[in-house]
């Protein structure tokens, strides 16, 4: 949230779906108004169900709305990024440009806005749309001190942040928390159907599957412990836990976990090449 002494911030989104829409209901009231908020997109439903919930200004195509404010926060996909940035070339006049497109690189970013520099590259997660968010963020070097105080601001709307000084430390961070959530849901998957292969019924197996990891990541969060002495405590020499872990430990577990996490980081740097090349003449 922003001091007492700044003003509301202005804000353009270029894309309504749904992480724009929990970013924009984390803010209403906070660090803007409705009034300062404005939406472009191109579905007319969206800007409907946004116009409605939240009563802020929308438009279905980029004008000169966003030459009014501080802040063009870009919501769209990877691959529409360009064609975004282009038109919104004639409309920039020192706001400041958050992107929270996967894989687009804040220098491709710059380019393809004729040079423009005071790009911050965020990489939220799924919990955002409950405000349980975790954002990395990084920014340009020409970034002001304000304006990323102003985006650390937007993005604490939805959760925690965390700044990175080197961007291609984006991609091992979007390997953990960007990409992380599918991974907890995963586990979740399996632990259901282990419950109901033991005798269980379906929704008994997902109110102890949730519960426990509810549990246990709230329990991690208040600890100063590492999780690892936490699950020592857990852990008695020849009990059900210490039976379950050797199995996990035996079928390769924790090295198939750091594996997968090291593929999403090197997909998520792949994709940033993909996306930042230049188009074949």
């Amino acid at each position: 949230m922003l001091n007492k002494t700044m003003k509301p911030i202005k804000i353009s989104f270029v894309g309504g779906g749904n992480m724009a829409s929990a970013l924009i209901g984390g803010l209403c009231g906070t660090v803007s108004q409705p009034e300062d908020i404005h939406v472009v997109d191109v579905s007319p439903v969206c800007l409907s169900q946004l116009t409605e919930r939240f009563g802020i200004k929308t438009s279905n195509q980029i004008d000169a709305q966003i030459a009014e404010c501080d802040v063009v926060l870009l919501a769209v996909k990877p691959q529409q990024m360009r064609e975004v940035a282009e038109q919104l070339v004639p409309y920039l006049k020192g706001q400041l440009i958050i992107s929270i497109a996967a894989g687009i690189r804040a220098l491709d970013l710059s380019r393809w806005l004729n040079g423009y520099p005071q790009i911050v590259r965020t990489m939220p997660n799924m919990p955002a749309l409950i405000n349980q968010g975790i954002t990395g963020m990084y920014a340009m070097p020409v970034v002001s001190a304000e304006q990323r105080t102003i985006a650390n601001a937007i993005m604490s709307a939805v959760g925690a942040t965390v700044w990175l000084d080197n961007e291609a430390l984006l991609d091992p961070l979007t390997a953990i928390s960007g990409s992380g959530p599918a991974y907890v849901f995963y586990f979740i998957e399996a632990m259901q159907k282990a419950a109901q292969e033991m005798g269980l019924d379906q929704e008994q197996g997902r109110q102890l599957a949730l519960a426990t990891f509810l549990g246990a990541s709230q329990l991690a969060a208040q600890s100063s412990e590492p999780a690892a002495v936490l699950r020592e405590r857990v852990t008695s020499k020849g009990g059900t836990t210490y039976a379950a872990l050797t199995s996990m430990e035996q079928s390769g577990v924790s090295n198939a976990i750091v594996t997968a996490l090291k593929a999403a980081a090197e997909r998520s740097s792949e994709l940033g090449d993909e996306f930042g090349s230049e188009p074949s003449r």
